[in-house]
Parts: structure tokens; C-alpha cells; sequence
């Protein structure tokens, strides 16, 4: 019964992940931008306040959240800082920090309930600080903590003004990936090639290149390539996918298409290795950075940025004009010959088989040589961590 609600909580997961994407990448004034964002990361800062929520707040967030109750919230986090998102480093795996934080304005106390769920459930670290005389103080701690948890890949993640005396909790999530390649590219078969723009022109591009089979497949209008990293022995995979669609101005109606619902993306994977003609992908180096209030009220979840709702965190009567100010995330992703680094900051403020073996396919071709969409996930799981598009590998 248990493991059933877990893989239902993580089927949802994956829907909402893939719904934020969709209006996210679908944005026209992001069309010609590189962006990478992790959609676990914002949904666990979500999760978090949904747990400290009560009345239409948290019904609303929970409908948003695909969660029927925020005990199904609890046990889904709980699961996944304990198994699915737990170092693999020493076993020879992705290096992978998870890990969640809490500043409070002192003179507020936490309810004793939602401190506990914060440090047992979502093993969040609480800090009591003060907002009301050391603002900027507190905003540069928060920014030496985000730039800690990702081994400095995130740096000056808040801004001067940003945190001020009327702040009253600061929630934030860093997620860290660094994963190694189970098949390293050389480096000196690294050639520049073309990569064409939506805009018509070109760019030369640094390509890796493999004589290696890669687990390749081809669909109608796009293909599907899927680099693994080395697992160690921690009963995980992850690994990172491009969906390369035929066209060269193809990547709005593919966006659409893998962004549809989980079936399409579980459908659509490549599961077997296959021989490669021509294959090149490009090195890149991209970071982005989103305000996400606009977004979440242009999919429906209003309430937690007006009054009230947020009173399950502090027993103070001001606990009835606490509400979200701003959440904001800060990403960035480096795909190379050696694999691949990762990174995400997300925080919010809140104020006040068959025997048969059938004859190989021809060789299929994969040259990612014009805008491409690619995710990285846990394969067990279907967990979502990184997600974002290339449309010139010379941006960021």
C-alpha cells in the first residue's frame, strides 16, 4: 500500500514537474535564450510552505502539488532525501548534495509541530536570525550557504535590498549534481562544427564525438538520446537525455509534445543500445535565473502570495499576514567531455525481455547541431532533476 502511494506521489511529482516546464520553455520571451532550471527544487521549496499551510492556502498549493494531504507530502521527501537523492560519491557514483534551510525572524518561534517536520522530514537546517535590524547581514548568509551547498557554483544568489526588515522566514533548497560519464568522450577527438540558430544563422560549436554504441531511439519528428553516468553501487541511474527534434526550428512543437504528460516521457526513452553513424553533441555551459511568482499565478496558484493561510509555522498572531513575497531560483549546468556538473538554488521569502533477437537497425545518426531540450533524472524513481534547453551552446 505504502510503495504504491510513493510511486503514485512520484508519478505526480513528475506531472508537475513536467507542467512547469511546459509554461516555462513555452515563454516567447525566452525563445531565443538558453535556460536550465530544476523543477524539484521549486517544488520542494512548494512543499515546505504547503506543509506549514492550512485552509484554501493549502488546498490550493496541495492541487497544485498533484498531493492529496500534506502527510503524503512528508512521506514522498522523507523517501526521497533518504534514497533516491543521498551522495553516491563514496560508492563511486554522482556526487550529489540535497539540502534544505530555514532562516526565521527571532522573535517569531516556530510552532514546536512545524520545526519538527522541517528537521525530521525535510532534514532542513533552522536558523534564527534578525531580519528587523540585520537584513543585508542575513542576506549575505543565506548567499554564502547557497554558494557552499554547490561547491561554489551558485554565487550572489540574493541581491542587496532584497531581504528587508519586514522578512520573516526565508526557505531555500540547494541542489547539487556532479555525475561522471560511464563512456568518457576524448577530448582529442573534440572538433568545432556548425550549430545552426533559431534566427538562421550559425555558430561553430566545440562537438564531442564516440565510435560507441548510445542508447539512441528515433521517432517521428525527433530522436532521443540518453548519456548514463557512472552509477556506483547505491541502487540508483541517472542519466541525462536530449531530445533533438528533426527540424531545426523544431524545438517549440517537441517541447510540447515531451512536456505532455509523464506517459509520453516513460514511452518515449531510449532503453537499448544501438550503432552510431555520424554523432556529435555540443559542450555547454549555460546558468539562468527565475522569479517564479509570475509563473505559478499564470498556472493558477495564487493565494500563498496574498495574506494569510501561512499560519502553521510561527505561533505569533502576526502568523495571519505572513505570506510569500518572492521565490526565486538560480541554476546553471556544465556538460563536457568528462560528464557533467549541476546546480540549483531555490528560495523563498516570506513576509509579514523477449529470446527472440531481432536483426540490428541500420546505424542511426544523432548530430545535436540546432536547438535541443534536456533533462536529467533518476531512472528507478522518474524523479526530475535538472531540466532546460541549448539554443546556442555560446550563451552563458
Amino acid at each position: 500500500m505504502m510503495q504504491n502511494l510513493i510511486r503514485k506521489s512520484l508519478t505526480n511529482l513528475t506531472n508537475v514537474s513536467m507542467n512547469i516546464t511546459k509554461h516555462l520553455l513555452s515563454n516567447q520571451k525566452l525563445k531565443e535564450k538558453n535556460v536550465v532550471f530544476s523543477p524539484l527544487s521549486l517544488n520542494t521549496v512548494l512543499s515546505m510552505i504547503a506543509t506549514g499551510s492550512e485552509g484554501p492556502t493549502q488546498k490550493q498549493l496541495l492541487s497544485f502539488l498533484q498531493s492529496e494531504s500534506p502527510g503524503n507530502l512528508k512521506s514522498l521527501y522523507s523517501r526521497l532525501v533518504s534514497s533516491v537523492l543521498s551522495d553516491g560519491a563514496p560508492a563511486g557514483g554522482p556526487c550529489l548534495s540535497y539540502v534544505n534551510g530555514v532562516w526565521v525572524e527571532q522573535s517569531l518561534p516556530l510552532q514546536p509541530s512545524f520545526k519538527q517536520l522541517m528537521t525530521t522530514d525535510f532534514k532542513a537546517t533552522l536558523a534564527e536570525v534578525d531580519f528587523v535590524n540585520k537584513a543585508d547581514e542575513v542576506r549575505k548568509e543565506v548567499n554564502v550557504w547557497a554558494e557552499k551547498e554547490t561547491k561554489g557554483l551558485i554565487k550572489n544568489l540574493l541581491q542587496p535590498g532584497s531581504v528587508h526588515s519586514l522578512t520573516s522566514l526565508i526557505f531555500a533548497n540547494a541542489l547539487y549534481f556532479k555525475g561522471v560519464w560511464k563512456q568518457p568522450f576524448d577530448t582529442s577527438k573534440t572538433k568545432d562544427y556548425d550549430f545552426d540558430l533559431l534566427n538562421g544563422k550559425s555558430v561553430k560549436v566545440p562537438f564531442m564525438t564516440s565510435k560507441n554504441d548510445q542508447f539512441i531511439s528515433s521517432f517521428d519528428g525527433f530522436k532521443v538520446l540518453g548519456l548514463p553516468y557512472k552509477q556506483g553501487n547505491y541502487g540508483r541511474a541517472f542519466s541525462i537525455y536530449f531530445f533533438l527534434p528533426d527540424a531545426k526550428d523544431g524545438l517549440s512543437a517537441l517541447i510540447d509534445n515531451v512536456t505532455s504528460d509523464y506517459e509520453f516521457l516513460e514511452h518515449n526513452l531510449p532503453r537499448r543500445k544501438v550503432e552510431v553513424g555520424k554523432f556529435r553533441i555540443p559542450r555547454f555551459n549555460i546558468s539562468f535565473e527565475i522569479e517564479a511568482p509570475e509563473l505559478l499565478k499564470k498556472l493558477g496558484l495564487t493565494l500563498p502570495f496574498s495574506m494569510g493561510g501561512l499560519t502553521k509555522m510561527v505561533d505569533s498572531p502576526i502568523s495571519q499576514e505572513i505570506f510569500v513575497s518572492d521565490i526565486l531560483q538560480k541554476s546553471c549546468i556544465e556538460v563536457n567531455e568528462e560528464g557533467t556538473k549541476a546546480a540549483a538554488v531555490t528560495v523563498s521569502m516570506l513576509c509579514g525481455c523477449s529470446r527472440y533477437s531481432p536483426p540490428p537497425p541500420p546505424p542511426i545518426d544523432f548530430v545535436a547541431d540546432h536547438p535541443f531540450l534536456f533533462l536529467i533524472r533518476e531512472e528507478f524513481s522518474g524523479t526530475i532533476l535538472f531540466v532546460g534547453k541549448v539554443v546556442n551552446p555560446l550563451d552563458g
